[in-house]
């Protein structure tokens, strides 16, 4: 992804929520741009106006490669869509009139199918009921017959286990996947499409992801996708897995979980694990930040343990943090939680842009390498930050008050169909531990907020080299 010169600007109008505005450049300075870990030279302009279509337009049409292709047969198989996907969403009674919540986000009652499986009805009284936002529900099956010999787990690991096998024979026609999750995750549905669009349903395929905790994934299974993150399974695999398996969790009765069981019957199956990283379990506590601000290049699908992490923006509750989010997923799905680095060469700072979601500046170059790894904002599932608790490399937060990042979180983001131009506002974090600082380097503690223009790309994901097609523009204001 290209960044544009950086505007400074202390006399900028506030955010506009009624139309995308020209950004004017005041006093430009000279970055380093990162494009797919490349390092060029943008020049700056001076006292110019920077249109709100034309550099996009150019940026596409000398970075992106075209291939056409032609068909011969008129018959063209139809690109997987929502419609193809059923959900199967694994729920407690005692758990779901909070859980709900979560579920009400994301899910779209006209054009999605799906169910919420739970272990006994739930009773609704007349203020409270949601069945218009909510899926239907269903009541699992007894699961009395099967046997469970783990001392520290929960015998409903097996109900829970089958429900993508249960889903299947409820009959539904035209479906290409069964999605499996629980009723604490949030789905970026248009992301998700993207990911299975990818893969051809006539095969077997299981997708998901393992556990940010090291030593979860070794105590079940690097070949495991976890189900509160939820995974995906073809048609054709569900039915092979509806055929086998009632026999196969009988062979398997000191398993702890449901996520274990299903893996130990699609290794019977001989079906591995197809990773993708956009799916989140969250097996960790505390704040997610660092997580999310080194998104990997990949389309952002879920997030799950929202009871146990700390809300996604701080200063407001659980749910209110997510739905500010869903503002940029709706503007611009494909975009979000996407890192831009950039280099601001006159003020030395190192400014990272997690699209619709937070923006940092941080004092010093630091390489792409370093910003790429998440920042420790969290412990693992066992309450530790050392670096080899984690399945992937991390970089930890910084005792010197002069490295610490300045951050700024999505205030509000809008859209100009015209322009086909996303603005996102994000406001700064306050932290105490930024103002000790000596150095004699240029401070960001003036800048209160930050304004990113960037083209909307929602076929992004199609290409071979995802941010060569797109420029954003950043302005820092007093």
């Amino acid at each position: 992804m290209l960044c544009s010169s950086f505007l400074y600007d202390p006399n900028s109008p506030k955010f506009n929520t009624n139309q995308l505005p020209h950004a004017t450049v005041k006093s430009h300075s000279s970055l380093t741009i990162l494009q797919n870990n490349t390092i060029q030279n943008y020049t700056s302009i001076q006292n110019h106006t920077i249109p709100q279509s034309d550099l996009s337009l150019t940026i596409i049409q000398n970075n992106t490669i075209q291939i056409s292709t032609s068909i011969q047969n008129n018959a063209i198989p139809e690109k997987t869509n929502l419609s193809h996907i059923v959900f199967g969403i694994a729920g407690s009674a005692n758990l779901w009139n909070n859980r709900k919540n979560y579920v009400k986000l994301w899910w779209r009652q006209d054009n999605m199918r799906g169910f919420v499986w739970l272990d006994k009805p739930v009773n609704y009284n007349n203020n409270t009921r949601d069945d218009k936002l909510l899926p239907p529900m269903k009541i699992s099956s007894d699961t009395s017959r099967f046997k469970y010999e783990h001392d520290k787990g929960d015998r409903s690991a097996i109900r829970i286990s089958r429900i993508v096998s249960e889903t299947l024979r409820l009959g539904i026609d035209n479906v290409r996947w069964f999605v499996m999750g629980d009723d604490d995750t949030v789905f970026v549905i248009d992301n998700l499409v993207r990911v299975l669009s990818k893969y051809d349903h006539n095969q077997f395929y299981y997708i998901g992801t393992t556990s940010e905790t090291h030593l979860q994934n070794i105590r079940f299974s690097y070949g495991m996708a976890y189900g509160g993150g939820g995974f995906a399974i073809s048609y054709p695999l569900a039915k092979a897995l509806a055929r086998m398996q009632d026999e196969c969790i009988q062979r398997y009765p000191t398993l702890y979980g449901s996520d274990d069981r299903i893996q130990a019957c699609m290794a019977e199956l001989g079906v591995p694990l197809t990773r993708e990283p956009g799916f989140h379990q969250f097996d960790v506590y505390g704040s997610v930040f660092g997580l999310l601000a080194a998104h990997p290049i990949a389309p952002l699908v879920s997030l799950h343990h929202l009871d146990v992490i700390e809300p996604i923006f701080p200063y407001t509750n659980r749910v209110r943090a997510l739905q500010r989010l869903l503002v940029p997923m709706k503007l611009d799905s494909a975009g979000l939680m996407q890192q831009s680095i950039c280099y601001d060469r006159i003020n030395s700072w190192t400014v990272s842009v997690s699209w619709g979601y937070a923006t940092q500046i941080i004092r010093g170059k630091i390489s792409a390498r370093e910003m790429d790894r998440p920042l420790t904002t969290f412990l693992s599932w066992y309450r530790k930050s050392d670096y080899d608790q984690f399945s992937f490399n991390t970089r930890p937060l910084s005792k010197n008050s002069c490295k610490k990042p300045f951050v700024y979180y999505l205030s509000n983001a809008i859209y100009n169909p015209h322009t086909n131009q996303t603005a996102s506002e994000y406001i700064r974090y306050r932290d105490r531990k930024n103002s000790n600082c000596k150095w004699k380097r240029k401070d960001p503690s003036t800048i209160e907020r930050v304004e990113v223009y960037k083209t909307r790309d929602p076929h992004l994901w199609d290409k071979v080299m995802y941010f060569s097609n797109y420029m954003l523009y950043i302005a820092y204001i007093n």
